[in-house]
Formats: structure tokens, C-alpha cells, sequence
């Protein structure tokens, strides 16, 4: 018995001294995912095989399809403004994902967006591997996988960060290829976000500056992922089910689709719409509206598409790490006490990127 328990020691631990090799040969070769596709790889890596738990399953055939609300923003100024407040916080409180159309950025810039930074990632393998880091003073950083040197497994995209709040990552590191539309999108993103952090508080009964008042508009980062055709989609993912840690994201998609949102226990397709962005509430925010918002699940499927799909992220998260956060006081009564802690945004993304959660939802962390 005891020389049973030892083999299947050993036999773990040596399969994680393989897979800490894997991760480290990838990672030192700087090629990224689509740098593997461009070596003449035909079949996945071993590193980015997921276990079956993990990978989607087939849906059930004559189900009936779900889709996640789209709210017209045209007219947010006007008298037409209750409903969109409306309609926003419905959103908020039931799905925690939306898509926004008419929502004031050009389509020019929307598609110039995706062009731009799906043409970094379609660059020589050489060009990229110069600013191939974990980590960037400069606030620009490429690698693949933001979790490789921890996760259980990887998975089939490429992202590049970028700083974009409070203060734009320097000019000169952001790439040539994409950099005028990065300055551009972050211009637009950041009007944008203030239009939708309004109406989000005017949703909880609570003033239109509420979230901004707690800077939550500040601090950003901006993730543009690209996700390659995958030689086999059914054995990895784009990216693994999670919730955003932040207040909220933002998300620009082009055409492909991939975007699953959980909604109860069935997985819903985010179907790309011309023009729309996405929008998902985060776990702080579900946190500081006291449950009154849904931050939920979500992933990416491996592509299968013969073209490259591309996606441009925009996290938003409160630049005071000093105060403390918590449930809004209005929202708390003796009916409805506060479900969450307080605590200093410091120690909440310390918590996130120092993976005590194991894919845990930080609002579960926090818990009162």
C-alpha cells in the first residue's frame, strides 16, 4: 500500500517537474502561440492540453439559444436617460454582461482598433520577442498567458498589455504598428467608461459620480488577445472560465465570436454584433453594490476559424489603494447588511495576481 501512495507521489511530482520544463522551454523561446503555429506546429503541446472538467461540452440538441441583453445608448442625455439607466442596471443585476450599441465611437476607430493590434500579433515572431516580459516599468508587456507560470494548463492565446491609466504607458515602448490607435482608443475608452460608470451608479439609486468620486475610472490596463486558428479546439480553451477582478471591462470583439457567458448553469454565446461593445460587470463592483450587480463566469473557446480571432480588453479599477472599499453605505440596511469586508485595493489585487484564489472569485474571498 505504502509503495502505491509513493508511485503515485512520484508520478505527480514528476509530472509537474515536467510540466515546470514545458512552461520554461515556451517561455524562454519567446514565440508565443502564433509564433508555435508559424514553427509548424500541428497538434497541441502537452502544456496546453486541458483536463475534460475543465473543456466545454456539447449543448444539448433543441435547446433553445439565450443571449445576453443589448441596450441602445442613443439618447443617454437626454430625456430618453431613465431607461437606459434602466435597462443598464437590469442588465447589471441579471446577466452582469451587455452589449452597447450607439454608443459614440466611430466605427472607424472601432475597426482601425482591431486592425492595429491584430497587426502587432501578425508581426515576425523577432519583432515581438523584443518586448516578450512578464512585467514592464515601462507598461508594455507581450507574452502568452498571463497565468502560464502557475496554471494547471494553458491556453491557446497571445495578449499584449498596455498601461493606459492613470497615466499612458510611454509612447515610445508602445509598438509602432499599433501605437496611434492605442492613443486613440484609450481617448475614446475613457470618455466611455465615465458615460457607463454614470449610469451604473444612477442604477443603485446612487449619484452619477459615485464610482468616479472613488476613482474608479484611473487606473486601466488594456489587453489585446489574440486568439489563432487552434489544430485541436476540443482539447484547450482561449481562455479559462473567470471573473474579472475589477469594477468593469470593456471589451472590443471583432467578427469571429468565441465569448461564453455563464447565465445559471447554461453557457451563452456572446454573438459579435457590428459595432457593439461588450461590457461585464466586475467582482469589485458586485462587491461595492453590496450583490445588487452580477460579476459571473465567462470564457473564451479554442478558435476553430480558419482566421485569427481578435478581442481588445479594457480593465478598470480604482487608483486609491489607500482608502478602503467596500459595500456602498447607502446600500447596506439592517433588511440587507453588508456581505463583503472592507479592505484596501492593495490587499485585493495582491490576493488576485498572487493566486491564492485558484481561479476562485475574489468576491467569495472578501466575504463578511
Amino acid at each position: 500500500m505504502t509503495g502505491t501512495v509513493m508511485g503515485v507521489t512520484n508520478a505527480k511530482e514528476q509530472s509537474a517537474l515536467d510540466r515546470a520544463q514545458e512552461v520554461r522551454q515556451f517561455e524562454d523561446s519567446k514565440l508565443g502561440v502564433k509564433g508555435l503555429l508559424d514553427s509548424g506546429v500541428k497538434s497541441l503541446p502537452p502544456l496546453f492540453i486541458h483536463p475534460p472538467d475543465i473543456l466545454p461540452t456539447a449543448k444539448p440538441v433543441g435547446s433553445k439559444p439565450k443571449s445576453i441583453p443589448t441596450i441602445d445608448l442613443s439618447g443617454f442625455d437626454s430625456d430618453r436617460r431613465p431607461l437606459v439607466v434602466k435597462e443598464v442596471a437590469s442588465a447589471a443585476r441579471e446577466f452582469g454582461f451587455f452589449q452597447i450599441v450607439n454608443h459614440g465611437v466611430p466605427p472607424e476607430v472601432l475597426d482601425g482598433t482591431i486592425k492595429a493590434m491584430k497587426a502587432f500579433h501578425e508581426q515576425p515572431t523577432e519583432a515581438k520577442a523584443k518586448i516578450y516580459r512578464r512585467e514592464s516599468e515601462t507598461g508594455v508587456a507581450f507574452f502568452s498567458n498571463i497565468d502560464l507560470l502557475h496554471s494547471k494548463a494553458a491556453s491557446w492565446r497571445d495578449t499584449l498589455l498596455i498601461r493606459s491609466g492613470p497615466k499612458l504607458a510611454d509612447l515610445e515602448e508602445i509598438p509602432e504598428v499599433c501605437r496611434n490607435e492605442v492613443i486613440e482608443w484609450n481617448q475614446q475608452i475613457q470618455w466611455l467608461g465615465g458615460l457607463l460608470m454614470g449610469l451604473l451608479s444612477e442604477g443603485l439609486g446612487l449619484s452619477p459620480s459615485k464610482l468616479q468620486d472613488m476613482t474608479c475610472l484611473e487606473k486601466r490596463n488594456m489587453a489585446g488577445q489574440y486568439y489563432p486558428c487552434c489544430p485541436q479546439p476540443d482539447l484547450t480553451i482561449g481562455i479559462a472560465s473567470h471573473t474579472d477582478p475589477g469594477v468593469i471591462t470593456v471589451l472590443l470583439q471583432d467578427h469571429i465570436g468565441g465569448l461564453q457567458v455563464k447565465h445559471g448553469d447554461e453557457w451563452v454565446d456572446v454573438t459579435p454584433i457590428p459595432g457593439a461593445l461588450i461590457v461585464n460587470i466586475g467582482d469589485l463592483l458586485q462587491i461595492m453594490s453590496n450583490d445588487e450587480y452580477k460579476s459571473v463566469d465567462h470564457r473564451v473557446l479554442a478558435n476553430a476559424s480558419p482566421e485569427s480571432r481578435m478581442s481588445v480588453a479594457v480593465f478598470y479599477y480604482p487608483s486609491d489603494c489607500e482608502s478602503l472599499f467596500g459595500p456602498f453605505p447607502e446600500l447596506v440596511s439592517p433588511e440587507k447588511p453588508a456581505i463583503y469586508q472592507q479592505f484596501k485595493v492593495g490587499e485585493y489585487l495582491k490576493t488576485f495576481y498572487t493566486n491564492e484564489l485558484d481561479r476562485k472569485s475574489l468576491k467569495n474571498y472578501f466575504k463578511a
